[in-house]
């Protein structure tokens, strides 16, 4: 089968490569796209490590149900020919202390879709039937890709908000794009920041229901009651602490940031709080899916061929998009 492949830092190549079988407990899924993310683009660069390279990126991966392994089923079956999505989170022990208090996204052993165990950047993916998740229907494979990590991180992240009625978005990207639309649904106030000068976004995020757009330079016309920063600059978490009222808290939504800068103590004083969001679960999973087309969550998508993902992964470094980008395998 045809497969992109990370093979070191910085080189990412076209390969043949055997079809995979599923294991016991494991789904063959044919793939039909795949949503591209920035964690591609830390493995791609080296920032986030990959284990054991040459590795398949890609988990936002939609497909159709080819077959099961052998042996019994370790939860419910899924069916032959029923379309699935295999997020990040590919597999965790179930037994250490943090999945047993339902915390299974900080488990020790945890392996991840695209990282660890080869993603969807192919045309033919396996996974643990456990970790796949039956896709909403009124979405195309390619609009639907996005919800599966852009759409997953991002409500985790506003789950962290609580119920912060001024919400501010550092990085108005895919998942940006997505849980402001949850937020405008929930009765918030959003505050889109982007990239300086970044016309298009700042658009874009109007249209979906942002009460207020501008560059990440700018400051709000309001005081925010919660951030989240899906951007990997580490210099706006001083900038959001400053838009932030006291009792507030910024959420950082990466898996990579660059360094946070050294700030005074005096704008994280009064009860503010910084906080990061690692990973997902299986819950955040089943919620969302079935939220976003109550919403309705609508994803704004730019589709590359297999052979274009070097492509779209520079793309996205220079933000020559808004919304997701998603590879049609």
């Amino acid at each position: 089968m045809r497969a992109m492949r990370i093979e070191a830092p910085g080189v990412l190549r076209p390969a043949r490569v055997p079809a995979p079988e599923p294991g016991p407990g494991q789904v063959l899924v044919r793939v039909h796209a795949c949503g591209v993310c920035r964690t591609d683009l830390h493995l791609l660069d080296g920032e986030v490590a990959i284990p054991h390279p040459p590795i398949t990126p890609g988990h936002q991966i939609v497909g159709t149900v080819v077959r099961r392994g052998p042996g019994e089923p370790r939860g419910e079956p899924l069916a032959e020919g029923a379309r699935v999505g295999i997020p990040w989170l590919g597999w965790t022990c179930g037994t250490c202390r943090h999945c047993l208090a339902g915390r299974e996204n900080l488990c020790d052993r945890a392996l991840f879709t695209g990282r660890d165990i080869d993603g969807g950047f192919a045309e033919l993916a396996v996974a643990d039937e456990r970790f796949c998740f039956p896709l909403p229907e009124g979405y195309s494979d390619l609009q639907v890709a996005p919800l599966l990590c852009a759409g997953l991180i991002g409500y985790r992240a506003l789950r962290m908000t609580g119920e912060a009625p001024r919400l501010g978005l550092y990085g108005f990207g895919a998942a940006a794009h997505v849980i402001a639309q949850v937020a405008v649904f929930e009765g918030r106030s959003v505050f889109a920041f982007t990239r300086a000068g970044d016309a298009a976004a700042q658009a874009l995020a109007r249209t979906l229901g942002a009460e207020w757009a501008g560059g990440s330079d700018e400051s709000p016309p309001q005081e925010l009651d919660a951030a989240i920063i899906f951007a990997a600059a580490g210099e706006l978490v001083p900038v959001a602490l400053r838009a932030l009222g006291k009792g507030g808290v910024v959420v950082c939504a990466g898996i990579h940031m660059s360094d946070i800068p050294a700030f005074p103590y005096e704008i994280l004083w009064g009860e503010r709080a910084i906080r990061s969001v690692a990973n997902l679960t299986r819950e955040d999973a089943r919620e969302f899916l079935a939220l976003a087309p109550r919403v309705p969550v609508r994803t704004e998508v730019h589709p590359y061929g297999l052979a274009d993902a070097g492509r779209a992964l520079e793309d996205l470094r220079a933000g020559r998009f808004t919304g997701a980008a998603v590879l049609r395998v």
